[in-house]
């Protein structure tokens, strides 16, 4: 065989591989509103740059006739490209050829490029769409799961990990997702869930369809799985790439810098007015958010979870930076048990890749009630406490209006080295609200008064006088300035400027036990 002859042949083999499961496979594919595994790669990779690894890879199973039905690729298409010039490796299952499902060797390419990722410092993406395990392989298709997820846990916190649903994903394939830093998901294709609706009826007696039990919404709202949704595959892969203008390559890499207009001194006069002259009126912490951050741009994580908190990624003075804001619009901006773990979770991926953490706080403390204490909101809460208190990055709290109690010193106060600690001249910070506190304080006297009203009344103001401003705080050096609310992007600028070569570390121990 002549060398065109071969490399016919090696072109022929190459044409078969990409075909996947075949053309009719693929047509049924994009009936269901999905696209075929390489579309899904030309849409998420910088164009052109992707390079395929183990093309040629089958399964080496026997039993149930597979050794009749072999396809080039097994399932998965691996192998590494860029988002915005920078390497990333990928995997993207193709649903088209057994289903996606895992088979031994399917799984040997996912471990392959993910142990690249780990010696090269850059992020994996995982394109999941699969049935599950390859049940006709036993033992070796669970053994593959396994070795995956090892894999998702020796990389965490060392490289970017993100998993975009695009399709089933059940059984024990759910495990590696739920290990990687972030879940993106499109509404009515993509399904999360341990055991399917069929099982769920055997074993429960509960009627269920695969979007109630484990939709992209469920999972956005209710279970806070999926940090996004969105309506279709070209949305949720762009979003994906936008990602990486705020992530790093790995844990050893700074954050990204984005060129921006906005200027470091901008100051804004609407902020004046952010917050109401009512203590009590609730008001929209986002709209604070994007009138300080680079441009008004605000990458938004875990939008339709947990409410009462905000997190996700921003640019200031062209530095990215991670947000963790109470919303008073919500609840009051309350700390509640998911609102715990939500937040929890974040600064430790800001942390775990030196992402410098911007607080604004305006919490009137936790949610009370017996299904937050049954719930067990001391655990939860203490991991969002435990986790500002791990972090070492550089970490600014600007206090809005409200820091009571115990929360209070959970939202990155100077206790917990906070390295710059701002408030505006509304803020209010005491041990708990002043209707409270006086009630305790004062009992006796307002029980014995002849209008208890007028008492309470003005007892409150009293307190209020004494204690809800920022001052006092301020003269203890808890607070490092009290400043006007159109400062707030400047000042932060250049405290994340002066913290640039911030060096902090934690006593040396294996790892901590944080109360999960």
């Amino acid at each position: 065989m002549t060398m065109r002859e071969r490399l016919k042949h090696l072109e022929d083999l190459r044409r078969q591989a990409e075909l996947g499961g075949g053309p009719e496979r693929i047509a049924a594919q994009h009936a269901k509103g999905k696209l075929s595994a390489r579309e899904r790669l030309d849409l998420l990779l910088d164009e052109g740059s992707f390079v395929e690894l183990d093309r040629f890879v089958t399964h080496r199973s026997v039993e149930f006739g597979l050794d009749r039905k072999k396809i080039l690729g097994d399932g998965v298409v691996t192998g590494y490209g860029t988002i915005f010039g920078r390497l990333v490796y990928v995997f993207s299952q193709d649903f088209t050829v057994f289903g996606g499902s895992l088979s031994e060797a399917h799984a040997e390419k996912i471990v392959k490029i993910m142990d690249l990722a780990l010696k090269n410092g850059a992020p994996v993406i995982g394109l999941n769409d699969s049935g599950g395990a390859r049940i006709q392989e036993g033992v070796a298709s669970l053994g593959g799961y396994a070795e995956i997820f090892l894999r998702n846990t020796l990389a965490s916190g060392v490289v970017p990990q993100i998993s975009v649903v695009l399709g089933p994903c059940a059984g024990g394939a759910v495990y590696s997702p739920a290990i990687t830093d972030f879940v993106y998901m499109v509404r009515g294709t993509s399904y999360m869930f341990v055991t399917g609706p069929n099982v769920v009826k055997t074993v429960t007696h509960e009627d269920v369809d695969m979007e109630s039990l484990g939709g992209a919404d469920v999972h956005h709202t209710k279970s806070g799985v999926a940090h996004f949704v969105f309506d279709s595959e070209p949305e949720c892969l762009e979003a994906a790439r936008q990602l990486f203008h705020f992530v790093p390559q790995n844990n050893s890499e700074e954050p990204p810098r984005r060129e921006t207009a906005d200027p470091p001194d901008r100051q804004d006069e609407r902020l004046l007015e952010s917050v109401p002259d009512n203590p009590n009126k609730p008001y929209d912490m986002l709209d604070v958010i994007r009138r300080v951050v680079d441009d008004g741009e605000f990458y938004e994580v875990h939008a339709g979870w947990a409410g009462n908190i905000i997190v996700g990624f921003a640019h200031l003075g062209g530095y990215s930076v991670g947000i963790v804001a109470n919303q008073p619009a919500m609840l009051a901006g309350v700390l509640d048990i998911d609102s715990s773990d939500k937040g929890a979770r974040f600064v430790r991926f800001c942390d775990a890749f030196s992402i410098p953490l911007v607080v604004f706080e305006d919490v009137p403390g936790f949610l009370p009630g017996v299904a937050q204490e049954h719930g067990g909101i001391i655990r939860h809460g203490a991991k969002l406490l435990y986790a500002f208190c791990e972090a070492t990055v550089p970490k600014v709290t600007v206090i809005t209006r409200k820091a009571y109690g115990g929360a209070y010193d959970v939202m990155n106060s100077k206790h917990i080295r906070g390295d710059i600690n701002l408030a505006w001249p509304t803020a209010e910070i005491a041990v708990m609200g002043p209707k409270g506190a006086v009630e305790i304080l004062f009992r006796r006297e307002i029980e014995e008064a002849e209008d208890s009203e007028a008492a309470t009344d003005a007892r409150i103001e009293e307190y209020r006088e004494k204690f809800a401003h920022p001052y006092v705080a301020a003269a203890r050096g808890y607070l490092d300035d009290v400043i006007d609310p159109r400062e707030t992007r400047p000042r932060l600028i250049n405290a994340l400027d002066m913290l640039r070569n911030k060096r902090d570390s934690n006593p040396v121990k294996k790892h901590g036990n944080i109360p999960l």
